[in-house]
């Protein structure tokens, strides 16, 4: 009656699983609430940003703290400069950067400047890969598209979508064709190192390295969308994992430690041509307000404390073993793929690498899966096409109980 769908994002509304999305009353740990006293361990972590779990104290302290003075000026602030100068800390490929408030306005914003910095029209964008709902991106890409089964979006004008070339993810000599044929016209080529809405795909170390030769042999920008990867796969981003530099790099979800939030930033040429120093124009409200930006500074001075990786790790791990165990006392061939705290589990047999391979999953029993899961009190995301996360709130106590009902909801569904 209020709201296109009961929902203000597509995926939340069940949509491919069926059934009524639960309303949250509260999130503690690595738990959320509903509103009818249910709880569910969390695998969604509001899609990833919760690296930190549910009400971190270190961040929740911190906001009590800032918003005493007020919520946002329209003038800067030193804790936008103090923010920057941790992220480049971590993640040096980052010369300047500029804060918007989604992860959209950065991958947005990012092959404007592109396309500002080389004078050409085109951009290379990889099938599967979901860069936000900006018209250039939004063809053959992934996540919530896949989700509902549109092949693209009305609304997106041809002249927009010519611009756009699609190519398959982790396909080498595909990409290597295109670029050596079309590289005077291409001004960037944005791709998601760690694939994370076609479930989770990494790019394969000779793919990414590949990317990388050919867009500085032909002065293309590389743009890396690193808005779930970043400060997820690494303190680095997937960029240190590979180490592998782009020109420019999107952040979003973590940088803000649960507030709206993103991020470009790169090499200091190309960022020199935004305004107000060059002539790409691009500007906020709201941007690097002084709430965001204190989330996301306790979130980072957390991430960046001795053995958070090596916890993440464990915790990942131990679950894709017992995941991978009552496959194997089951019977079942199905894909697991993960990557640090990030993994996904599809319901095929062909090894996924790429979108057409994860297009091949049983979406159905998924749907099965997920309602299976979410009864015995582990809440996962509604879509096969979409990334499970852990968080440093998890225990191993919550991974042995998610193991347990794996094993309890595959057995109804074989």
């Amino acid at each position: 009656k209020h709201i296109p769908g009961g929902v203000n994002s597509p995926v939340r509304a069940f949509k491919s699983v069926g059934g009524k999305p639960f309303f949250v009353k509260k999130g503690e740990g690595s738990k959320i609430y509903d509103i009818d006293g249910n709880s569910y361990i969390d695998y969604v972590c509001s899609w990833g940003l919760l690296i930190l779990g549910h009400s971190p104290p270190a961040v929740i302290n911190a906001l009590k703290n800032k918003i005493k003075f007020g919520l946002s000026y329209g003038a800067p602030t030193e804790i936008e400069t103090e923010l920057a100068q941790l992220i480049k800390k971590c993640i040096p490929s980052i010369e300047l950067l500029r804060f918007v408030n989604s992860g959209t306005e950065a991958t947005m914003s990012a092959i404007r400047l592109a396309r500002g910095f080389t004078g050409r029209n085109k951009i290379v964008k990889f099938e599967g890969c979901y860069h936000g709902h900006a018209d250039s991106f939004l063809i053959k890409a992934g996540s919530g598209v896949a989700t509902l089964g549109l092949p693209a979006s009305t609304g997106v004008t041809r002249e927009v979508a010519k611009d756009t070339i699609n190519l398959p993810y982790n396909d080498v000599e595909n990409f290597t064709k295109v670029v050596e044929k079309k590289h005077e016209e291409i001004a960037g080529i944005i791709l998601e190192p760690v694939a994370g809405n076609m479930g989770v795909i990494p790019a394969e170390k000779e793919f990414i390295e590949k990317i990388r030769e050919l867009t500085q042999k032909y002065d293309i920008v590389l743009i890396f969308d690193e808005v779930i990867s970043g400060f997820r796969v690494a303190l680095g981003g997937a960029q240190e994992f590979y180490n592998v530099n782009p020109d420019l790099t999107c952040l979003g979800k973590i940088i803000g430690g649960g507030l709206p939030v993103g991020a470009y930033g790169g090499r200091k040429d190309i960022m020199e041509k935004i305004a107000p120093l060059g002539p790409v124009y691009q500007a906020g409200t709201l941007s690097g307000n002084p709430v965001a930006m204190t989330a996301g500074y306790q979130t980072i001075k957390e991430l960046m404390k001795p053995d958070v990786y090596q916890k993440l790790e464990k915790l990942g791990k131990k679950l894709e073993s017992g995941i991978r165990s009552n496959l194997d006392k089951l019977g079942i061939e199905l894909q697991y793929n993960r990557i640090g705290s990030i993994s996904a589990l599809f319901f095929t047999e062909e090894k996924v690498y790429d979108f057409a391979s994860a297009q091949k999953s049983d979406t159905k029993r998924y749907a099965r899966y997920f309602h299976e899961m979410l009864n015995r009190g582990i809440f996962l995301p509604p879509s096969q096409f979409e990334a499970n996360f852990i968080s440093l709130a998890h225990t191993e106590n919550d991974i042995e109980k998610t193991i347990k009902a794996n094993h309890l909801s595959l057995k109804r569904l074989f």
